[in-house]
């Protein structure tokens, strides 16, 4: 992997994010997103890890935009280099302010008490086969507990649930002939090929699920301080990974008792 020298792009002013915020309003409609444990959040920064569900980005926005309405906190979400290969998108992302997800880059966000997101399932996770529904891939990465054990980072598990249910996969990278295309590409472009999914009908508009979100309780990195053995970031690791399938479970569970799971009566019902 090439070394990047430290890059961390500007944030908006918070009357630009209350603008980005807003524009989100008439699909926050649709979801009306719910959360849990919002206030789990630390004022002075954190690590925030969390599940990706189906493609990546139909659910982020919204979880941002209500952190920043509620807490006044700018989440800063670590962008895989593959984004920083294509013109305008890495652009916008910047703009928006993703950070390249260098280690380095870490360190300095952590030392400035930023807040931060990341993924360790990254494409692989994004890219979900059939019957993947809310599973972590991770396999064996840890760096995220090294950095957070290294500079005595809480970190804060995450779990989102909602996306996964928008979309099904048809077609994945097991299927026959698209899964050797899949490879090929993958091999030359260093990034997995999407699945192909159907939503509403036969399309792949996704359906109009209600998203639901829950923040744990910050894991403490700093009992660990002085250790930089694999032992203490597989510990670290697992905690938050144990941490997120339980939070994916309790969100699936009120999602399955939600009366305004269902899109008329969300519709119908007086926003609160």
């Amino acid at each position: 992997m090439a070394d990047h020298p430290v890059e961390i792009p500007k944030l908006p002013p918070e009357d630009a994010m209350d603008r980005l915020v807003s524009l989100l309003e008439p699909f926050r409609r649709i979801t009306q997103p719910k959360f849990y444990g919002i206030e789990n959040l630390p004022d002075d920064g954190s690590l925030l890890v969390g599940n990706h569900t189906i493609y990546g980005f139909l659910d982020l926005p919204f979880m941002m935009a209500e952190v920043w309405k509620r807490r006044r906190i700018a989440i800063r979400g670590l962008g895989e280099h593959a984004h920083y290969a294509v013109p305008v998108w890495r652009d916008l992302l910047g703009a928006c302010g993703m950070v390249r997800g260098t280690r380095d880059n870490v360190r300095a966000l952590m030392r400035d008490h930023q807040t931060i997101l990341v993924y360790p399932g990254g494409a692989r996770e994004v890219n979900k086969r059939r019957g993947q529904q809310y599973q972590l891939l991770w396999g064996e990465r840890m760096g995220f507990a090294r950095l957070a054990i290294e500079q005595g980072y809480p970190i804060v598990p995450v779990a989102a649930v909602g996306v996964d249910d928008m979309l099904d996969v048809t077609v994945d990278q097991n299927t026959p002939v698209y899964g050797q295309l899949a490879a090929a590409y993958e091999k030359v472009m260093g990034f997995p090929t999407p699945p192909v999914v159907r939503g509403v009908g036969l399309t792949a508009i996704p359906r109009p699920e209600r998203l639901y979100f829950w923040f744990g309780e910050p894991v403490d990195t700093a009992r660990f301080a002085g250790h930089n053995d694999d032992t203490a970031a597989r510990t670290i690791r697992d905690e938050t990974k144990q941490a997120i399938l339980a939070g994916i479970q309790f969100l699936r569970d009120e999602r399955d008792k939600d009366p305004d799971r269902d899109l008329a009566r969300r519709l119908l019902r007086r926003p609160g």
